[in-house]
């Protein structure tokens, strides 16, 4: 077979791939930049929608409590996806079954599980059923500014937390059992073990996991818009939340592109610092 027949037939195999790339990644992301450098009744492009939206104190605060809800939410929920990837790993009575009822959430839709919880939440749901029952003060979960990102934590992190434990299990399958033979009979302990052999092990995995629960939680959207629509008191207006006010609730598709923007770069910049934090001593020194 002649190079151009090879070559034809590799662009026939990767056309659909490049075309959905192109369509649905590449000219998005363009569009959106056009749009953003576009001011309302404008024809020439400027900055003017990104000096808009850094002096708009509601743009302004949707970014920090994004920030904020970022930092505890990705932590969190790695780590009780490693606690539960190590439990799975472990030789317990129908680990099958656990790690299904671990995985189930994960084959529920966002909004649907949203819902759930929504009920679970409300003042006279079944969670405030518990907590009067044994004599505390029933809880404004989604009401209250002080309880409304901490409860959409908590929904995120349940559908979230089973799918990343998957991933953490695969990696931590893959470690040789040798390796903790080795290191038991030099006398190490159960944290030395999981220090000095799990931990670096699980290094590409854990950098898999954390970079995309990084970006999966930048563009958290549908717990929020179903439960709080951004509020109490703009507790919950997490930045996805606040740029679909901003394209179909205030009708600002501009302002909305130029956040659009600054949410990619901010998470960009994001991945690329855990990148470099995650990288092996072998990788800095290459």
């Amino acid at each position: 077979m002649k190079a151009h027949q090879r070559l034809t037939i590799a662009a026939a195999y990767l056309a659909p791939a490049l075309l959905a790339v192109i369509f649905l990644r590449i000219w998005p992301a363009l569009s959106a930049v056009h749009d953003s450098l576009l001011a309302p009744r404008a024809t020439s492009y400027s900055f003017e929608n990104y000096t808009y939206i850094f002096t708009d104190p509601v743009f302004l605060q949707s970014l920090l409590t994004t920030v904020i809800y970022s930092i505890i939410v990705n932590p969190l929920q790695i780590a009780i996806a490693l606690a539960l990837a190590l439990l799975m790993n472990a030789a317990i009575p129908y680990v099958g079954f656990w790690r299904a009822l671990v995985l189930l959430p994960v084959a529920i839709p966002q909004s649907v599980s949203a819902v759930v919880w929504g009920v679970a939440f409300r003042p006279d749901g079944p969670l405030n059923a518990v907590i009067t029952s044994v004599g505390l003060e029933p809880m404004r979960f989604l009401t209250s500014p002080d309880q409304a990102l901490a409860s959409i934590i908590v929904i995120v992190s349940w559908i979230g937390v089973g799918y990343w434990m998957t991933f953490i299990l695969a990696g931590l399958q893959e470690i040789p059992k040798s390796l903790y033979e080795a290191v038991r009979i030099d006398g190490a302990n159960r944290w030395q073990q999981f220090r000095y052999v799990t931990l670096p092990q699980l290094r590409r995995p854990l950098t898999f996991v954390l970079v995309a629960n990084t970006v999966a939680n930048f563009l958290v959207f549908a717990p929020v818009q179903i439960l709080t629509q951004g509020g109490p008191e703009g507790s919950t207006d997490l930045i996805m939340n606040e740029i679909y006010t901003r394209a179909f609730i205030s009708d600002d598709p501009s302002s909305a592109a130029a956040a659009t923007v600054v949410l990619v770069a901010v998470v960009l910049v994001v991945v690329l610092i855990q990148f470099r934090l995650m990288r092996s001593p072998e990788d800095v020194n290459a």
